[in-house]
């Protein structure tokens, strides 16, 4: 656990804290104030491990060096205003944790089934991590997909070599399950859970990879014969998105079973099909990658949808607001649409004035509880990057927490405990909770004049030095993990 940040802010003017915001303050009856609510968005980035696009740089770095680089990595995030990482733990059928169904993976030792050295457990070491810098964590698997040629050689420890008959070789030399296995679909499901079980993680996230992309010609012969000699009655196509839809929602099922409060997020290509909406052409992920994702979306076997819209604005047969205004309509559950933004394709000033249309197009497009992804932290890392300083000071210039997920649940955490000293000019304020592990953020509303301010701490933080001139009221409240707000304590100076 990092220790506590102590916050001492010298002038009314420059509260010099992480994530102060400052607003006017609402009237009500009678003349009394009330603090304007903190803004809620899920701001969140893909952190991509296969063939070391984000992290590691390279494969075979010693621990420290992954530490260090993971956390520069959370470091950057927090600072421009993100808060959330979704991290890729499984590029494949390997694991960049400790997996006892399946190897450690190339991308962090160089060699698939050698474990870190010194040993330590890298999913773990993300969590912690990001939490203590009040970031969510979401572990990102590949169901599907068991090797890569770019993932190195096949060694004994790889599927390939291990269970053979859960394999297909397809035409790029790259190794794939096959959906309409049944004992697949049991494996990737048990990777997934041990996950769920094991770790404490924020959410589980899925992309746009099913049966893989190409022409449709994918090598089921025996399980599509085993499934009609059986009295199967589909055709091919319905068969294969069947498959899916049967391991979606049986994940959905069972992660709210085992941890109710972990998210299931779901990033699937960002056209359902061709002519939905009419003017949008592209790519069928319907016949494609046999993902019937509108059904997932109907039928709420999702908590946050992230279809990956990485077109701009102006690309009339991909519009960017045409098609999140399509899925907005889709959300008959009213679930999170927090879609993906290509944000590694957008470091230029006019790409950073494109991202940054995207994101007011999102706000006013899905108002109550906005957010995105973007792909990938690699973006925000390049020295030369303009995106990092052009979104702190534009859209992320006001701190943000994770919307609220009613459905998950609504229980608040109790009100914290505060406590005050002034000393001259200065009030140092100190906090506690009679359950600290119901707390992932804290938010103070500062009124100051006739104006309110937030500040959003993190779960270790506990102090906080504020100046007394013009100073009216603070209140404090406590965050847990959906975003569920407490009451709020209030101190104020005595006249």
């Amino acid at each position: 656990m990092r220790t506590a940040t102590t916050c001492i802010v010298l002038t009314v003017l420059a509260i010099l804290c992480t994530g102060c915001s400052t607003q006017p303050a609402i009237q009500h009856p009678f003349g009394l104030a009330s603090p304007p609510a903190v803004d809620r968005e899920f701001r969140a980035v893909w952190v991509a491990t296969v063939v070391n696009i984000d992290w590691p740089s390279s494969p075979g770095l010693a621990s420290g060096e992954q530490q260090q680089e993971a956390r520069r990595i959370l470091d950057s995030a927090a600072s421009i205003g993100l808060n959330a990482v979704v991290l890729q733990v499984r590029p494949h059928c390997d694991a960049l944790y400790a997996s006892p169904l399946e190897p450690w993976s190339s991308y962090l030792t160089g060699e698939e089934g050698k474990p870190p050295a010194p040993f330590y457990d890298p999913l773990t070491f993300w969590i912690e991590e990001a939490h203590d810098r009040g970031m969510e964590l979401h572990a990102w698997f590949n169901p599907y997909r068991a090797h890569l040629p770019r993932g190195g050689a096949v060694t004994e420890s790889c599927i390939v070599r291990r269970r053979p008959d859960l394999v297909r070789l397809l035409p790029d030399s790259s190794w794939w399950l096959d959906p309409g296995d049944p004992r697949v679909q049991d494996h990737s499901f048990a990777v997934v859970m041990d996950v769920v079980r094991r770790y404490d993680i924020d959410g589980i996230h899925f992309d746009d990879y099913f049966y893989p992309y190409g022409d449709g010609s994918f090598p089921d012969d025996t399980t599509w014969q085993a499934y009609t000699r059986a009295g199967g009655a589909m055709s091919r196509n319905d068969w294969r998105r069947s498959n899916v839809n049967t391991f979606i929602k049986r994940m959905y099922d069972a992660i709210k079973a085992e941890k109710g409060y972990v998210k299931f997020g779901l990033s699937p290509f960002g056209i359902w099909r061709p002519g939905f909406p009419p003017s949008i052409g592209g790519f069928d992920q319907y016949d494609g990658l046999y993902a019937d994702a509108r059904l997932w979306l109907h039928e709420g076997w999702i908590d946050y949808w992230s279809p990956q819209l990485y077109w701009p604005i102006n690309q009339i047969p991909q519009s960017f607001p045409v098609l999140l205004g399509w899925w907005a309509k889709e959300n008959v559950r009213q679930r999170h649409l927090w879609p993906g933004l290509y944000t590694s394709r957008l470091n230029s000033e006019r790409g950073l004035d494109e991202l940054v249309n995207e994101i007011m197009v999102e706000r006013g497009t899905v108002p109550e509880n906005p957010g995105h992804i973007h792909f990938s932290m690699r973006a925000f890392l390049q020295d030369s990057s303009l995106l990092p300083a052009g979104l702190k000071g534009l859209p992320y210039r006001r701190p943000a927490l994770v919307p609220a997920s009613p459905w998950l649940g609504t229980h608040t955490p109790a009100a914290p405990q505060l406590k005050s000293r002034v000393d001259s000019a200065v009030v140092h304020l100190s906090w506690t909770h009679e359950k600290p592990v119901d707390v992932f953020r804290w938010v103070a509303y500062l009124q100051y004049g006739d104006s309110w301010k937030h500040i959003v701490f993190n779960r270790g933080d506990r102090e906080c030095s504020l100046p007394l001139e013009q100073l009216r009221r603070i209140e404090l409240s406590a965050v847990n993990r959906l975003g569920n707000e407490s009451n709020r304590t209030a101190w104020s100076p005595t006249p």
